[in-house]
């Protein structure tokens, strides 16, 4: 397939946040090294990660300028040496630490790429390869949840957060839902068995309330900041488990002393490129699983609010301030 020399991309020009990225319609076009392949991108998923990103706190995050979004979906263009299975026409999503996927066409390591599932539209794949897998992640082989046990699941109208109701409920445990009051309608109808308000004054004394003073089985945290803190104190006392793959609120202290006489849990950290990096296996399981829930039925296609590729600052914005629900996805 042919494709122009230049593009149009969303470039990240500071450590500003979402006021660093500008548009530019002069982007060079990458080539596909080895082991790579080029798509011409129909949808990229917003994420978190972005965010992270563009202040400087993603660790191993690339150095501006760059041109921003690691996840993306689209039509294979061209593949570099070495690829095999992957050719020009098919339809994948895909993702990329590096950045890329905010523009028309984009860069992805063949070993990540998946291909959209039968039936489904680019956009609807958006997930595939980031927030469905950390939230299995953080349910299944490192929060070991099991049917009859509480999950208390933060930021739970978010784009992993939904996906975690969803799975966790299927897994058969009692979910408690952390959300501001105009999303708690969207998670009960998740499923959600209890919502409480994210912003509360005193989250952990309502999940102890809610399980008869116990505390939650599972946290999966991704609020961050002062939230980690009440996350640590609603998780059941010894076999309780944290799972914390966001810092959405920023960093938060936890010191030996939290651990040895205030909060005596579990306390596991999740980055799903660290995941596949580190533990292949584990990944490799985490996937063969999610295939399961699909073919099961159990999830479906996405149903992303898109905005088109130049709203992209405001839709950063929006998802930096909290005012979103469910996944983000720009269109080039």
């Amino acid at each position: 397939m042919t494709h122009p020399a230049t593009m149009r991309a969303l470039r990240q020009t500071s450590l500003n946040g979402p006021q660093g990225l500008h548009l530019t319609t002069d982007a060079p076009v990458p080539c596909p090294g080895p082991g790579q392949i080029l798509i011409r991108v129909t949808a990229a998923g917003i994420n978190f990660a972005d965010l992270q990103q563009a202040t400087g706190v993603f660790g191993g995050g690339p150095t501006p300028p760059y041109v921003a979004g690691i996840e993306g979906a689209g039509e294979i263009v061209s593949a570099g040496a070495g690829v095999t299975g992957l050719h020009p026409g098919a339809h994948v999503i895909g993702a990329g630490i590096g950045g890329g996927a905010f523009a028309e066409y984009m860069v992805l390591p063949a070993a990540s790429a998946v291909p959209v599932p039968a039936g489904w539209a680019d956009e609807q794949a958006l997930g595939l390869v980031v927030s469905w897998p950390t939230a299995l992640a953080a349910l299944r082989p490192l929060g070991r949840v099991d049917a009859g046990q509480t999950v208390l699941i933060h930021a739970a109208a978010g784009g992993t957060g939904q996906v975690a109701v969803t799975m966790a409920k299927h897994y058969g445990a009692t979910v408690i839902a952390a959300a501001s009051p105009e999303k708690h309608d969207l998670v009960r109808g998740l499923g959600a068995d209890h919502v409480v308000d994210s912003r509360g004054a005193d989250l952990a004394g309502e999940v102890r309330r809610l399980t008869g003073g116990e505390g939650a089985d599972l946290v999966l945290e991704s609020a961050g900041g002062p939230t980690l803190t009440a996350s640590l104190a609603s998780a059941k006392r010894v076999t309780g488990r944290v799972v914390v793959y966001g810092l959405a609120g920023g960093e938060a202290p936890v010191t030996n002393a939290d651990l040895v006489y205030r909060h005596q849990v579990h306390l596991i950290g999740l980055n799903i490129g660290t995941l596949i990096q580190a533990a292949p296996s584990i990944f490799g399981a985490v996937m063969g699983e999610l295939s399961g829930l699909l073919a099961a039925g159990v999830l479906g296609p996405g149903r992303p609010t898109t905005y088109p590729l130049a709203d992209g600052r405001e839709a950063l914005s929006a998802l930096a301030a909290r005012s979103t629900v469910g996944k983000l996805a720009l269109r080039p």
